[in-house]
């Protein structure tokens, strides 16, 4: 009994050690094999290199059941120099539905239900972009029904759309702020053509100044509002003074910064403000900035023809308001300047008069005042020790 269970233990020993050493073989194996063949990374989809095998061929194109045609070349050069391949972002990342050829077939009519469908994709990178234009008067248009209003690519072409602003600041390139207007013209042609012939707009497109406002500085970028609703009229005289309050841009110019200033300080300016602040989206027949300024046609205000400080073309802006406006009417102005001797010198001087004056009158009675009181106290002490 002894010798059997001597040979048993001895057996099981050695199977023991049999099964421990082809584990150790096994996972030797795995090892080996690893550092021999490392994996290679799974991919999604197809490459940009394999995309534009076939896009990147000119004269690519599909017939939709509209009769449209949609262009379906990518002009690799282009592509190449746009922000997305810049950033390595692939075809696959927005065209999501594509992983093998052939495609998926293409559920569209028109050119415009291609947009409509396929702008959402923008929203995987730029969410807080996307939330914006939510509230904005395109998308509520696009939600009315109507197909027509801006989506992300009718902006932004996602194929050779560059660099819009600094990737250290976040701040708009230059040469992103030049192209603004004729991005905002591919719906908006008849205003651009309105706002390229004003000061601001002949400023940017003709001599490439960027001090100048553009579309986004007074509508946003992606969160445009109405602007025909109240509160972005009674939002106006705010909104012009984000730049003509800002002496570092004006001091250039030779442009008085208290345009807000003198604006809040009179009939007109009190009124528009009490509504902004306590009534925001109730209308007010108070003059606003761009009623006597314009809205995209703004002009130098000493343009022969439309300039205001013209006292006749002045006379024109007042009668819209005040029809029995005389001539001697926009006298009372004294415009967006506080008077000095060079600017207004007859109220500067009157100003200047009673600045001296009332002090003088109301110190002298105060010395007065208190020189009788102290002349009455002596005279009723010596009274008293008498």
């Amino acid at each position: 009994m002894s010798n059997l269970l001597t040979t048993f233990r001895k057996q099981r020993m050695r199977t023991i050690g049999i099964v421990l050493g082809l584990l150790v073989l096994i996972i030797a194996g795995f090892s080996m094999s690893a550092n021999a063949a490392p994996q290679q990374p799974q991919t999604s989809g197809p490459t940009n290199e394999d995309c534009l095998y076939c896009h990147g061929k000119p004269g690519m194109t599909k017939t939709l059941p509209s009769g449209e045609v949609l262009y379906l070349t990518i002009d690799s050069t282009h592509f190449a120099a746009s922000v997305h391949a810049e950033n390595n972002i692939t075809c696959v990342q927005c065209h999501t539905n594509i992983k093998t050829f052939p495609h998926p077939e293409l559920k569209a009519n028109t050119l415009r239900d291609v947009a409509t469908t396929f702008y959402t994709t923008c929203k995987q990178c730029h969410i807080e972009q996307y939330d914006k234009v939510l509230d904005s008067v395109h998308q509520k248009a696009l939600a009315g029904g109507n197909k027509n209003a801006a989506v992300c690519t009718d902006c932004h072409n996602p194929h050779t759309q560059t660099r819009l602003t600094d990737p250290a600041t976040g701040a708009l390139l230059p040469s992103a702020r030049l192209q603004i207007p004729q991005t905002c013209a591919r719906c908006h042609s008849t205003i651009y053509i309105t706002y390229k012939n004003s000061v601001h707009g002949a400023a940017l497109t003709q001599e490439g100044n960027t001090d100048v406002p553009t579309c986004i500085d007074c509508h946003g970028v992606h969160n445009i509002q109405d602007p025909t609703t109240a509160q972005f009229r009674n939002d106006t005289p705010l909104l012009c003074a984000k730049c003509h309050t800002n002496n570092a841009i004006m001091s250039k110019y030779g442009i008085s910064t208290q345009v807000l200033n003198t604006y809040v300080s009179d009939f007109h300016g009190t009124t528009v403000t009490l509504f902004e602040e306590t009534s925001p989206n109730t209308f007010t027949n108070k003059a606003v900035c761009t009623d006597c300024h314009g809205v995209h046609d703004i002009t130098n205000v000493n343009d022969p023809k439309t300039g205001i400080a013209i006292k006749q073309n002045l006379l024109v802006k007042c009668q819209r308001c005040h029809p029995d406006a005389t001539a001697s009417f926009p006298d009372a102005w004294l415009g967006h300047y506080i008077p000095s001797p060079e600017q207004h010198p007859i109220v500067y001087f009157v100003n200047l008069f009673y600045k001296v004056m009332i002090p003088t009158v109301l110190g002298g009675m105060l010395v007065y005042v208190i020189s009788d009181i102290i002349r009455r106290l002596i005279e009723r002490r010596k009274g008293a020790k008498h």
